[in-house]
């Protein structure tokens, strides 16, 4: 079958299409001539495209506003249909899982979390575990499968464009990536979950071009990079992989996240002498980084000690990533987050008195754990507005 010329009706309908049903994304609700100002197309076009996005789905017809005085027939309003679909998001996380359904405006409808096994659960029980938390996300919000225009699912490994993951890390990353673009139902993007990080907290700043690296962590460290306002990924998907922190520190755990790291330093401190701490009120096997850096805030001298370990730690890898890529905000992301301050604060100063300017801004999200899911839906819905005519129900 021949493809379309430039200048052929089905093609011109389907550029036309394209523009109004961008319009429609970024619009509560709308008239022909509200699209008219915004697209330039004539009011034929426009009102013949926005009937056919009608029967298509995409569109529903709104109650025609009161004329307040006015003769004539009230303008016809148009907004996005129920029917136009909803994303998922999926924190697929090495030991649990986070799904969220929304809708096209990014209006979180429900959810779900599941507890999965880790490395030792294999790429069948991952897979099976991702479907499960999404079809109970789904149920929670009241949308079936068939509602699902696209699917974007974080894993604490390295993708690539295709979502594939190379391999590497004595073979945790091809278990944590599960092949989920290939076993999981409809549209599916994989995507490194510091990435989605990565793209939530750029949505917080209010300059687009900033460069911004995110560094997600909890029992692991990964890192986003945004780099004047494009995320960077590499031919492999490695970019932002902490691998150099081997010969930072070359202890064991180089790679291990701040959340193990506090807490396995904690437990070697009060297993290896008797040095007071209010943490000692708890069992070692109950221990947790919260637990730590909430007795630091408190002033507990071992925890504080920790802590401030920690706060250097943080330091390093901030100015490295400044350096090699003129970083001017670095955000740590995940869970931990909100209860970090007393490593940031340390990190914040050693940064300001034993490196070199220019250095860079240290935060912490205010996303909490919900910072993959929520990177998630900005890029499922960025992509649904960069060629919504893909994703109708009945596509022509």
């Amino acid at each position: 079958m021949a493809k379309p010329s430039a200048k052929s009706p089905q093609l011109m309908r389907r550029v036309n299409a394209r523009l109004v049903a961008r319009f429609a994304l970024e619009t509560d609700e709308f008239t022909a001539s509200d699209a008219i100002s915004a697209t330039d197309l004539t009011r034929a076009t426009v009102l013949g495209v926005c009937a056919d996005l009608v029967s298509d789905g995409w569109l529903e017809e709104a109650a025609p506003a009161p004329n307040a005085g006015m003769k004539g027939r009230p303008a016809l309003r148009y907004h996005l249909s129920r029917a136009a679909g909803v994303v998922v998001a999926l924190d697929a996380d090495e030991h649990q899982f986070l799904a969220r359904v929304a809708d096209l405006r990014g209006t979180a409808l429900g959810g779900a979390r599941v507890a999965v096994e880790g490395r030792e659960s294999g790429p069948d029980a991952r897979a099976a575990a991702a479907r499960r938390t999404i079809h109970d996300a789904l149920a929670d919000a009241g949308r079936a499968a068939t509602d699902v225009l696209l699917t974007v699912v974080g894993i604490p490994a390295p993708t690539d464009a295709s979502g594939r993951s190379p391999a590497g890390d004595r073979d945790f990353w091809s278990v944590m990536n599960a092949h989920l673009a290939e076993v999981l139902d409809g549209a599916t993007i994989v995507e490194n979950d510091a990435n989605l990080a990565a793209l939530a907290e750029r949505a917080q700043v209010s300059d687009a071009g900033t460069t911004i690296a995110t560094l997600l962590t909890g029992e692991r460290l990964g890192s986003g990079l945004v780099v004047d306002g494009r995320l960077i990924r590499g031919p492999h998907g490695g970019a932002g992989e902490m691998r150099f922190l081997r010969l930072m520190f070359p202890e064991e755990q180089a790679t291990d996240g701040f959340g193990a790291l506090a807490r396995d330093w904690a437990r070697r401190e009060l297993a290896g002498g008797d040095e007071p701490s209010t943490l000692r009120v708890l069992p070692p096997a109950e221990l947790t980084a919260e637990d730590v850096f909430s007795a630091a805030a408190a002033g507990d001298p071992l925890a504080g000690r920790i802590a401030a370990q920690l706060g250097d730690r943080l330091a390093r890898i901030a100015f490295a990533l400044g350096s090699l890529l003129d970083v001017e905000r670095v955000v740590v992301c995940g869970t931990l987050a909100p209860a970090m301050e007393p490593v940031l604060e340390t990190a914040r100063a050693a940064l300001g008195s034993a490196f070199e300017p220019p250095v860079p801004e240290l935060a912490a999200s205010h996303l909490g754990g919900d910072v993959v899911v929520a990177g998630a839906i900005r890029r499922a819905l960025a992509t649904v507005h960069d060629d919504p005519l893909q994703f109708l129900p009945r596509p022509r």
